[in-house]
This record gives C-alpha cells, sequence and structure tokens, in this order.
C-alpha cells in the first residue's frame, strides 16, 4: 500500500518522517529547562551585582564629594620691620606774612615770586609823605624844646650867680628878704630848666619813634628763603598793620624758609604708642613718583586731639636741593619696630559670621574648629592677629562660607606653608570637577585620606 504525505503527494521509499515533541523523552525537556533558567538567574545576578558595585562607586563619590577640600598656612610672627602709612602735610622751616608797618602807597617792589632772598634784603620800599611831614615836624619840635632848655639853662645860671652873690655878701649890706627872693628866683629858674629838659626828652621820643617808622618804609625778608607770594604792586595804596585780628590790611609778601621741612602727620590713638622720637620715616610725594625722600621723627604734641582721636606728630626733612616745596601733601611710611607677640595670617582666612570675627583652624582627626580672634592692623593682604591664635596653628585659607565647628575637611596641602608662600602653594592645588568619573574621583579621594593621614601623622 503506498503512503501519501500530508499534501497528499504519494511519499517516495527512501525519506526521513522527523520525530514530533511528543517522541522527545521527557528527561531531556526538563534538563534543558532547568539549564535555561540557571542562565536566566546568573544574569539576574550579574546584573544586582554590577547595580551594587555602581551605587557603591556613586556613594563613595557623592560622599568624598561633601567633604570640603581646603588648604592650611601657618601664622608667621610679627618679627620683620613694618610700615605705617599716613597722610602728612609739608610745611616750611620757618614762615611768615609780610604785612606794612607804615602807611603810604607802593613806590617799587625788588623781588617777585621764588626769589632767594638773604635775610635783611628789601623786598620793596614805600613811600610815605604823611610820615615823612610828621618826623620833620618832630624834628622842629626837638629843636624848639632845645632852644627853650638852652634859655632856661642860661636864666637858671644867672639866678644861681645872683643868689650866691646876695647870699655871700657882707652883713647888713643887703636885707634877708632880698636874700630868700634871689633864692627863691633861682629854685623857680632850676626848675623850669628841668621842665625844659624833659620837653627835650618827650621830643626826642616822638623823633626817635617816627624815624623808627622810618625805617619800616624798607620791606625787608625777616629771614633767608624763598619769596612764595607777593600780593602788590607799584602805586598801591598800603595800609599799616596785619589782617590778624580783624584787621583790613593785605598781605604783601609771604617769605618761606625751605633749607629745611616740618612734616606734620595725625596718627591714630590706637597706633600713637609706636611712634617715638628718632624713628625713621620715608616721604613719597605725588609730584615725584618713584622718588622717596628721608625723614625722622622730631617730636609730638604729647597730647591727644579730642575731636579726631589723633596724635600730631612731627617730622623733619632736609631739604638741601629746595624741591620739596611748603603746602605739599605727602604719604609717610613710618618704619615701625617689629612686634614678636603679633602673628600675621592672610586676610581670607578670616570668617565673618553670627558669632562675629573668627578663623578657621585644623584641628585633630581633620576636623574644623572655628577660633575667636583679635586683629591689629589691616595691610592689605595680611591682618595682624592680637589674641586667639598660637604660632602651631594651622589656619585654614579661604574657608567655605558654610564651614562650621566641628566639620570634617580634607587638606590638600598636607605640609602647611607660611602667608607667604600661599602663592606658589596655591598653583599646587588640585582642583575636582562634577563632571569627572566615579573612578577618578575615587582616586582623588583615596589620594585625600591617605594625604589625611599623612597629615595626622605629622
Amino acid at each position: 500500500m503506498t503512503e501519501t504525505s500530508d499534501h497528499g503527494q504519494p511519499s517516495s521509499p527512501g525519506e526521513h518522517t522527523p520525530p514530533s515533541a511528543a517522541s522527545i523523552p521527557p528527561g531531556r525537556l526538563r534538563r534543558v529547562g532547568m539549564l535555561t533558567a540557571a542562565i536566566a538567574l546568573l544574569i539576574a545576578a550579574a546584573g544586582i551585582v554590577d547595580r551594587e558595585v555602581k551605587a557603591r562607586e556613586v556613594a563613595q563619590w557623592t560622599a568624598a564629594q561633601a567633604i570640603p577640600s581646603v588648604s592650611v598656612v601657618l601664622p608667621q610672627r610679627g618679627e620683620q620691620a613694618t610700615q605705617l602709612v599716613l597722610p602728612g602735610n609739608i610745611a616750611a622751616w620757618h614762615e611768615a606774612p609780610i604785612y606794612a608797618r607804615v602807611a603810604g602807597y607802593l613806590k617799587q617792589w625788588y623781588s617777585d615770586y621764588g626769589a632767594h632772598v638773604k635775610q635783611g634784603q628789601v623786598l620793596a620800599t614805600i613811600d610815605t609823605p604823611d610820615l615823612d611831614a610828621q618826623f620833620e615836624a618832630a624834628k622842629a619840635n626837638l629843636n624848639a624844646a632845645r632852644a627853650r632848655a638852652n634859655v632856661y639853662k642860661a636864666q637858671m645860671d644867672f639866678a644861681k650867680t645872683t643868689y650866691i652873690r646876695w647870699r655871700d655878701s657882707p652883713v647888713g649890706s643887703v636885707s634877708q628878704q632880698e636874700t630868700a627872693q634871689k633864692q627863691a628866683d633861682y629854685q623857680s629858674a632850676m626848675a623850669r630848666y628841668d621842665a625844659g629838659l624833659a620837653d627835650v626828652q618827650s621830643d626826642q621820643g616822638v623823633v626817635a619813634r617816627l624815624q623808627a617808622l622810618e625805617q619800616f618804609k624798607n620791606i625787608v625778608a625777616p629771614f633767608s628763603g624763598v619769596v612764595t607770594a607777593r600780593n602788590t604792586d607799584v602805586g598801591d595804596l598800603i595800609n599799616a598793620g596785619s589782617g590778624a585780628g580783624g584787621g583790613s590790611a593785605p598781605q604783601l609778601f609771604r617769605v618761606a624758609d625751605i633749607h629745611e621741612m616740618r612734616v606734620y602727620v595725625q596718627v591714630p590713638q590706637a597706633m600713637s604708642g609706636q611712634i617715638a622720637p628718632g624713628m625713621s620715616a620715608e616721604l613719597d610725594l605725588p609730584q615725584f613718583p618713584g622718588r622717596q625722600f628721608q625723614a625722622s621723627v622730631a617730636t609730638t604734641t604729647q597730647a591727644i586731639n579730642t575731636t579726631a582721636r589723633t596724635l600730631l606728630v612731627e617730622l623733619h626733612a632736609s631739604n638741601p636741593d629746595g624741591v620739596l616745596q611748603p603746602g605739599t601733601y605727602a604719604e609717610v611710611h613710618f618704619n615701625l619696630p617689629p612686634n614678636p607677640n603679633v602673628l600675621m595670617i592672610p586676610a581670607t582666612a578670616l570668617v565673618f559670621q553670627q558669632a562675629g570675627l573668627q578663623v578657621a583652624v585644623l584641628g585633630p582627626h581633620g576636623r574644623a574648629e572655628l577660633k575667636a580672634v583679635t586683629l591689629g592692623r589691616n595691610f592689605g593682604d595680611d591682618v595682624e592677629v592680637l589674641t586667639g591664635l598660637s604660632p602651631s596653628d594651622e589656619v585654614i585659607d579661604s574657608p567655605p562660607d558654610s564651614l562650621v565647628d566641628g566639620e570634617v575637611v580634607q587638606v590638600v596641602n598636607p605640609q602647611a606653608v607660611s602667608a607667604e608662600d600661599l602663592a606658589s602653594a596655591a598653583g599646587a592645588k588640585s582642583g575636582r570637577t562634577s563632571n569627572d568619573p566615579p573612578a577618578v574621583h575615587q582616586q582623588n579621594a583615596s589620594g585625600s585620606q591617605g594625604a589625611s593621614a599623612g597629615h595626622a601623622a605629622h
């Protein structure tokens, strides 16, 4: 009987018919299913383990990022001399305004602005017709007084001679009454002569006073120096006196002695204790950039100004070439002696929080400690710390604003540097960004932990 295929076509006797699922033994199917399940379980387990590893890496990276990285510096002792810079005013060694002592008209002036004059040199002359007339009248009065005195002297001499002759006459030749009369005439003549001498002395005083005023027609320099002002010209009406005390007389000239200059500085009370006579200083003037002038402290007022709370300090500066000018503004650099009890730290290490002015230092186990400090002078980049720090404290420079007491920090420079080496140390800091892969952050974190361990050992 011929077999047929499923499609109704007869099959050849040589063809092989595949076995059906029912023909596979049940034990083989079970082994295949168990193998498949085991493979699925391995794949699931591997995924879970990989996810845990990644999560642990991310957690470690996040924890490392949460710890702030800081650099530390060591405070420096104030063993080096420092400078205190304050504004000052330069004044002449001597400076005097020149006023007229007599009234008249300016006849001629001989020295203009900037002229170097010697003591007693004539600066100008004044024409004084009124004074000249008074002087001549006084001399005439003196001559008249002297003439009257000569008349009185002659009368006195004649009265004296008459009295002596009457007094020495023989007894009975003249009466006593006549003798007494001659004596009275002599005493009266002597009194008139004394009055005449007094008039002569009085007139001599008037002449001497007017003669002295005549000398003031020549306006002279009171000392050697430079003419810094001339406020008059030929023909000006000159009034005697000065503008002081409410006077209206103008200032004719002004002369300044500039062979040496005085420099006045108002030193704040907090710094006045460091200023002493003999201390050296340098002057910086805007009109001479890059050039310094030497000065020294001469004296102080030894009293604090109650309004400004400052001490007035006077310095002296030699001026051989005359380049220092009265009225100049100058920056005075005082060379202060060193103070070994003062510590210097960078100004960037200061922490301003609700608790007040503080400084963060590195404590045990890599934790930050906040210490209250008292500051001295501020030098811009550095500040003085009077109290609150010790030389062995490792100060955290540029601490984060959110830093709190006891917070763990990572030190990027375990070997603390001084404040003056901070700039070079800042270039060696290793910065990390949030875009770095976790593996890199793990390396940096382990490195930081090793640095912290090394710092603790140090």
